[in-house]
């Protein structure tokens, strides 16, 4: 199965359609022949905030770009720690 990729702005216009309340999300969905499922991914991760901002995809890439990131650190830095551990316990 051959999955599409879809552009930022086609993500963001589905999140808008959904969220106007003009058509209900299942709609929405089909019309635009995609999943319901993952136009409510979309809606999670694009829809209003709580301040009527948007989160955009760009922003999201980045913030898992960050995650993945600070995960590979705190391991690094993990490592280092038992690294001096083991250095330490040798010196003695």
């Amino acid at each position: 199965m051959n999955r599409r990729k879809h552009s930022n702005e086609f993500k963001l216009e589905a999140v808008r359609l959904a969220e106007s309340g003009k058509m209900p999300v299942r709609q929405v969905a089909r019309d635009l022949g995609i999943n319901e499922g993952l136009l409510h991914k979309w809606i999670n991760q694009f829809g209003k905030r709580s301040d009527g901002s948007r989160v955009t995809p760009d922003e999201h890439e980045e913030l898992i770009r960050l995650r993945r990131e600070l995960r590979i650190v705190k391991e690094e830095r993990d490592i280092l720690k038992k690294a001096t551990a083991f250095f330490a316990r040798q010196s003695q």
